[in-house]
């Protein structure tokens, strides 16, 4: 048995011997009639949509817990390549470039993430007369160490943050560059990206945590442990530039985004055009990362990176040598389609346009919807996709994923559910669309950012464009008000609850062919009775008894508290959405509602509510029973990485017991209080599910 990383290092050995017998010469620009999709989830499925527009036939690969998925069923074809591990499946060259030969596919789309950027896959296929739909191989090197990039920018006249990028790579010496540099500093992995392998020292007392950390996770995620060390600056924004080249010497940007909110380093709403930027600086930037593009050679399309500091001055970042996740905002802005433009060039004709032939227009929001927890620190999660509901897909309104109602968020990939990407005529209009739908984009069966992501879009200091890296740490407060709910909300659950179960009464009267059913719907007259009930419902900690008054004729009179509320409404179903219209005490609402066992979901104007009516005492006693103890718990689902303590060993509070992986993150689970371990529960490599014990502690008696 091989390990995920010697089957890994096992795989390319064997494509580089493979590729040594079966090389050919073949002709470097062709049309493309068949396409391999070297990807999966959301970016597989957006290459699909554009390779079906232009008559282009897809071939799909798959791990096996992608078997059924989305991107599996648009393909024309898909092929197993292997199990959940990505190393094992989807960074498995040599199973992708047999397959992209034995189903007769003359190019591969990487999409972004796994093979996208690893240079012996782009030089590998052009060895095999296979296009690699992305830049050279040469390109991608160049841009993938980070150190060297710099060097070549700097030669190119792009303004670039001074740093370390040496050789040296021993504790000592990245201690004593660091001191140099002044902290806070930024240890980045030289072949990093998508804010794998970056921690930020704040102190020199911090430092070494951090750099054994973003080594941890960049031999991991890169198979590269390699750092190098940047002056971080306070504040920045985060502002990139998409460019694009072909093999005929033509280069153009499409303007810039700007994806400065991040969370986890990582991004989590762009927009298009950046917010407050003259177009002096502007067309700057633009420039500079045309610079950037023609230093390495580039063809097809990428991303230039800077930092922008508070007046503007831009240095150059990093250049990611793929398609990014928030390229369909640019795409709004310039009415392109950036695949399209991608097959195009990759098979050897020229830019669909110049420079001075793109023209911005409008503004437009990509808002990155995510299975994770932002209340609990932005964890992500994992689980099914009970119900889904989304906005409308329109002409200016796009939906952009790979899941479906019933799939599932799997522990082995990324969170992101979907992309929501919306565009106005202006940056007003546009933060109102997307605001009106994230409303109506509406998930139950686990935890999501979508209440967060409305948070962000409303906030004033966002609505003004004073955005920066920092922007949720400054505004956190703000960002996660405390959401209590109304009685007037209470009002709304209860309604639902009542027509909900008048309307399964129906159904079940129906399907039961009697007439004298008890289950009828029709209403038997009471003589000087008015029927009632007490409907006992919460909303986190907040509970009430809500005495509700039956007055016929749709009608119902509610006491929440001391408040007493005229209520009424209708509950419509269309598809697998129902709409509560209600009136409270003359004030009229809509919501979407899901009434799911013992919990009613109320998606309104100002986000989702969950509403959850009592269990049942023996469903309390089986929880408590099955709970577990220990002294540290996955917090949520992932595999062990590595174990720090052994039994018998005596720890503090703080102190690091186990590494987790969990949606391609590095995630350390610490002591919570001082004590001696019991028992190791789990090996790395094991998978656990969230919750679970990870260590058994003896608490100190100190403690």
């Amino acid at each position: 048995m091989f390990s995920g990383r010697h089957t890994y290092k096992r795989g390319w050995q064997l494509l580089r011997k493979w590729s040594a017998h079966h090389a050919h010469t073949s002709s470097e620009h062709r049309p493309i009639s068949k396409l391999l999709i070297a990807n999966r989830g959301e970016i597989a499925c957006r290459v699909v949509r554009t390779a079906r527009k232009m008559g282009v036939r897809t071939v799909a690969v798959y791990s096996e817990p992608d078997r059924n998925s989305m991107h599996v069923a648009m393909a024309d074809e898909a092929y197993h390549i292997g199990p959940a591990a990505s190393q094992e499946s989807y960074l498995r060259a040599d199973k992708i470039l047999n397959i992209a030969k034995s189903s007769g596919a003359q190019a591969v789309h990487p999409g972004y993430g796994f093979l996208s950027e690893n240079v012996e896959f782009a030089e590998v296929c052009a060895t095999e007369g296979i296009i690699f739909v992305g830049p050279p191989a040469s390109a991608i090197r160049d841009m993938g160490i980070k150190s060297t990039s710099k060097k070549i920018m700097s030669e190119a006249g792009v303004p670039i943050i001074g740093g370390y990028h040496g050789d040296d790579q021993s504790d000592g010496r990245l201690r004593e560059e660091a001191e140099k540099i002044g902290y806070p500093v930024m240890i980045k992995a030289v072949r990093g990206g998508g804010g794998k392998g970056m921690r930020i020292a704040k102190t020199k007392e911090e430092f070494e945590e951090q750099l054994e950390s973003a080594r941890r996770e960049a031999t991991k995620s890169f198979g590269d442990d390699v750092m190098l060390l940047e002056k971080f600056v306070e504040r920045p924004r985060h502002v990139e530039v998409q460019v694009f080249g072909d093999h005929h010497g033509n280069y153009v940007y499409l303007f810039e985004r700007d994806c400065s909110v991040q969370r986890r380093h990582q991004k989590i709403i762009e927009e298009a055009p950046a917010p407050g930027l003259t177009w002096d600086v502007r067309r700057s930037l633009g420039e500079a990362a045309v610079r950037a593009a023609r230093a390495v050679g580039y063809v097809g399309a990428g991303t230039v990176e800077f930092i922008l500091d508070s007046s503007h001055n831009f240095y150059f970042m990093e250049m990611n040598t793929r398609l990014q996740v928030e390229h369909p905002i640019s795409e709004m802005i310039t009415n392109t389609d950036l695949v399209e433009w991608q097959l195009r060039v990759a098979a050897g004709e020229r830019l669909p346009l110049l420079q001075d032939d793109i023209k911005l227009s409008g503004h437009s929001f990509e808002a990155r919807i995510y299975a994770e927890d932002p209340d609990g620190g932005f964890l992500p999660g994992a689980g099914p996709l009970d119900h889904l509901a989304t906005p409308e897909a329109k002409q200016h309104i796009r939906i952009e994923t790979g899941v479906r109602e019933g799939d599932e968020v799997s522990v082995h990939y990324d969170p992101m559910i979907a992309k929501l990407v919306v565009w106005g005529h202006d940056r007003a209009s546009a933060l109102n669309i997307l605001v009106t739908s994230l409303a109506d984009y509406n998930i139950i069966g686990l935890n999501t950012n979508v209440n967060f992501l409305m948070s962000l879009a409303t906030h004033p200091n966002f609505v003004a464009g004073d955005v920066s890296t920092d922007f949720i740490p400054d505004h956190y407060n703000t960002l996660f008000p405390e959401r209590s709910p109304s009685p007037e909300l209470f009002c709304q659950s209860a309604l639902a609850l009542i027509l909900s179960e008048e309307q399964e009464a129906i159904r079940a009267a129906a399907l039961s062919l009697d007439p004298t059913s008890p289950f009828s719907p029709r209403s038997i007259p009471r003589i000087n009775h008015t029927l009632s009930r007490t409907v006992n419902i919460s909303c986190g900690d907040k509970g009430e008894n809500i005495l509700v008054e039956y007055l016929g004729s749709g009608k119902y009179r509610m006491a929440v508290g001391s408040k007493t509320f005229d209520v009424s409404g209708s509950l419509v179903r269309e598809n697998n959405v129902s709409t509560l219209t209600s009136s409270v005490n003359g004030t009229v609402s809509t919501s979407r509602v899901v009434v799911d066992k013992r919990d009613v979901h109320l998606f309104t104007a100002t986000g989702g509510w969950k509403m959850t009516l009592p269990r049942p005492k023996f469903e309390e006693e089986i929880g408590s029973a099955s709970g577990t103890t220990g002294g540290a718990v996955a917090p949520m689902p992932g595999v062990i990485e590595k174990v720090f303590v052994s039994p018998g060993q005596s720890v503090s509070a703080g102190d690091p017991l186990v590494v987790m992986i969990a949606m391609k993150m590095e995630y350390v689970i610490k002591a919570a209080r001082d004590g001696v371990v019991e028992k190791i529960l789990f090996k790395p490599g094991d998978n656990v599910a969230k919750n679970t014990s990870l260590v058994k502690m003896k608490e100190s008696e100190d403690s």
